[in-house]
């Protein structure tokens, strides 16, 4: 069932801001650029803004040869600031990256989603929360102050996943959204990945939850890519490491989702570099030999372009 999910079919979210680009313009085909390897343009930027899932790790192994090319772009005097929709906060994924090989080396900061979601969730003023998700993301709500209840309690509900994403599906929290959003409740959605990679499936995440809580009516604040506060926080972040704000046609995104990762970055005015061998490696054919036309097309109908591919991160 999860591997027949596709990131391709995530509604389009209230964004927390719009998009620098028009939304959804007619874009005509594009002849793709396979690159062999980061080296090829790594000339042209001076910043890069990486995804973790999918282009350094895909939730069972890590990528060695992805890792060492944000290394040696990064021992070039460059700027390397890694971008996820984790619902944690960065010193976790820090943790967690270094369980698959990810070594400081390879990187100057993180940024994620889940960071930003903390930024909104001190603002709340209702102090009484739900968390719908597993108990390894508790760590989102340390130091906050608020108070997490049960169903009944809550005020308003923050999603970071589902309970057993091994087993379920949105679906499976049908009954308990809708009492939701009979009651009115915000729910913040600290993760909008409808799906991610794990090994070789795909399983369900926060954003498929958000997703039909918008469709029930309830009121959803997504936080992540690819909306616009967690690109200003990484190029925040980026202009930190740098010494000074790099321009945006020096910052190179990479990424392997399209609703996501490339959406984001184009949105805001970012090249893109697009991993094809990360979410959506079934769509384009061969994974180490993506076919262009089945990509470019896919580009086309979904109103994006990319400065080039390549099947994996490598130097």
């Amino acid at each position: 069932m999860f591997c027949r999910a596709r990131a391709s079919q995530i509604r389009r979210f209230r964004a927390l801001d719009g998009p620098r680009h028009a939304p959804y313009p007619v874009v005509p085909m594009q002849n793709v650029n396979l690159i062999p390897g980061l080296s090829a343009i790594a000339a042209n930027y001076d910043g890069i803004i990486c995804d973790v899932w999918g282009v350094l790790h895909n939730g069972v192994i890590g990528y060695e040869a992805a890792a060492v090319a944000l290394a040696r772009f990064k021992a070039e005097g460059k700027a390397v600031v890694l971008l996820t929709n984790a619902p944690r906060p960065a010193a976790d994924v820090a943790t967690i990256i270094k369980r698959f090989g990810i070594e400081a080396e390879s990187y100057d900061a993180i940024v994620t989603s889940g960071d930003v979601c903390r930024t909104l969730l001190s603002r709340e003023p209702k102090k009484k929360a739900f968390h719908l998700g597993p108990s390894r993301d508790l760590g989102l709500f340390e130091g906050l102050d608020l108070t997490l209840v049960d169903e009944e309690e809550a005020e308003y509900v923050v999603v970071t996943g589902l309970f057993d994403d091994d087993t379920e599906t949105a679906e499976d929290y049908r009954s308990m959204l809708t009492r939701f959003a009979f009651r009115g409740l915000t729910l913040y959605c600290a993760n909008p990945d409808v799906v991610v990679e794990r090994g070789h499936r795909l399983v369900y995440c926060a954003g498929a939850l958000a997703q039909l809580y918008d469709e029930l009516g309830g009121k959803v604040v997504t936080v992540g890519k690819p909306y616009k506060p967690v690109y200003d926080a990484a190029l925040e972040t980026l202009a930190t490491v740098a010494g000074g704000a790099v321009p945006i046609r020096r910052v190179l995104a990479i990424g392997d989702a399209l609703p996501t990762d490339v959406k984001g970055a184009w949105g805001q005015g970012i090249d893109v570099l697009m991993v094809t061998a990360g979410i959506h490696a079934a769509d384009f054919g061969d994974p180490d030999r993506p076919d262009l036309g089945l990509l470019a097309k896919r580009l086309a109908v979904e109103g994006l372009t990319i400065q080039a591919a390549i099947p994996r991160l490598a130097w």
